[in-house]
């Protein structure tokens, strides 16, 4: 068994000023909501979930990307609203979010 069921990374990349980037478009926050929202659906720690920052993915131009592992579905997001459909029918389940993937 994995040490956990799903990996959930975000790019949290700040580039220069200007640059197109995840960060510029709200990843960190949006990674500290799902993060959030994870952890009191009780699905965080050992054996279930994570949700992880990560470096550039150098997808920048498909805005804000999020990558689903064992899957390796990846998906881009605008809103809170986003995340919670990616958590509910990802995660919870096991249906690809056909509308936000990349």
């Amino acid at each position: 068994m994995s040490h956990y069921q799903r990996h959930i990374f975000f790019c949290c990349n700040q580039r220069s000023e200007g640059e197109t980037c995840c960060n510029a478009k709200g990843a960190s926050a949006m990674r500290d909501y799902a993060k959030q929202r994870i952890k009191a659906l009780g699905l965080a720690g050992k054996g279930k979930m994570r949700v992880n920052k990560a470096g550039c993915f150098d997808r920048c131009q498909e805005g804000p990307c999020v990558v689903v592992y064992p899957e390796a579905v990846w998906y881009t997001y605008i809103d809170e609203s986003d995340i919670d459909e990616i958590i509910d029918e990802h995660l919870l389940k096991g249906n690809f979010v056909e509308r936000l993937r990349i």
